[in-house]
């Protein structure tokens, strides 16, 4: 391991991120009996321009009056290019920021972003005598985020996860493509011709190296690397499939822009228990081996070393994160 030790940020479940649009008060209540994990309520994309000012007064009442079930709780303020960013932090944060876990930073481009928004969350904080630091969600969303995602990754303490958003990002960087995340047909190779002829297509997933990226740049500074939304939310087969694409590369969690999509995000971003149980007797046979002075054992026909046990305990801890909340 190397001399630099990796802090680790909070260890919050977030398999399941839902995003629900402030001016939509009506979605608020059936969010908060949802089995999700985190519920980020949008003042950005998914709030017109005439409607931001009543959805910041929408989630302040919810905020306040509403029993969220325990669910971890974030804002997703608007860009720092906007007039309307210090308005949501001002008045959302002076008025309901004891009931606020997380605060969501869309387009995040560079560090200094993240220093500015840091810069005035402090300030009201102290202001307002809050013992509770709120935490920082970043979706990377643009090629000049992607760039500077190791640097963003490590911009503040308050740093908790990053966020692949496919959809702004695949504008940023004028992919083609206008579908929000999924795969597309045009992204694939051809097999060389077999010998009646007949070549086969294999399609490729062109937001992988994106996605890549991204989860190195969590993973190094100690944050949770979460995908963003699958628009097609009549889809459930290619939400799943994307989710296990994003979950097989590090991924602890999905968006779900549709109340259906929670159960199917839960459900890949959760360790099976043939998992479990493998994972428990990893940590069994590795105890057994130390204790017989071996730095390896074999297992069901598999060698398992000190990089085994690693892996296991990550696994079981996410299973007592999932029976913790019950």
């Amino acid at each position: 391991m190397s001399f630099h030790p990796i802090e680790q940020a909070p260890a919050r479940l977030n398999r399941s991120e839902l995003a629900v649009p402030g001016s939509a008060d009506q979605m608020f209540e059936k969010a908060a009996k949802s089995d999700v994990d985190v519920v980020f309520l949008d003042l950005e994309d998914a709030v017109a321009p005439d409607d931001k000012a009543r959805a910041r007064s929408n989630i302040i009442q919810a905020l306040n009056d509403l029993d969220w079930g325990g669910k971890t709780m974030s804002i997703r303020i608007n860009g720092l290019d906007t007039h309307y960013m210090y308005r949501d932090l001002v008045e959302i944060l002076e008025a309901a920021g004891d009931k606020l876990d997380l605060i969501m930073i869309p387009k995040v481009g560079t560090a200094a972003d993240v220093y500015a928004v840091d810069m005035l969350v402090t300030q009201i904080e102290d202001a307002k005598g809050y013992k509770k630091r709120i935490g920082f969600e970043h979706i990377i969303e643009t090629a000049l985020g992607m760039q500077n995602v190791g640097e963003i990754a490590k911009a503040s303490k308050r740093n908790e996860s990053l966020h692949f958003g496919v959809a702004d990002y695949a504008a940023s960087t004028r992919a083609r493509t206008t579908q929000i995340g999924g795969v597309n047909p045009n992204y694939s190779v051809l097999t060389d011709p077999a010998d009646d002829g007949s070549r086969a297509t294999h399609w490729g997933d062109m937001w992988h190296h994106a996605l890549a990226t991204m989860v190195v740049a969590a993973r190094a500074n100690g944050l949770r690397p979460i995908d963003g939304p699958f628009g097609d939310f009549q889809d459930p087969e290619g939400y799943k499939a994307a989710a296990n694409r994003a979950a097989t590369l590090g991924c602890e969690g999905k968006w779900a822009i549709h109340p259906s999509q929670i159960a199917l995000a839960n459900e890949v971003m959760s360790p099976s228990a043939a998992d479990i149980d493998r994972a428990e007797r990893i940590l069994v046979a590795m105890a057994e081996a130390e204790k017989a002075g071996k730095g390896a054992v074999s297992l069901d026909g598999r060698l398992i070393d000190y990089a085994s046990i690693r892996q296991a305990e990550n696994l079981v801890g996410k299973a007592k994160q999932i029976a913790a909340k019950g």
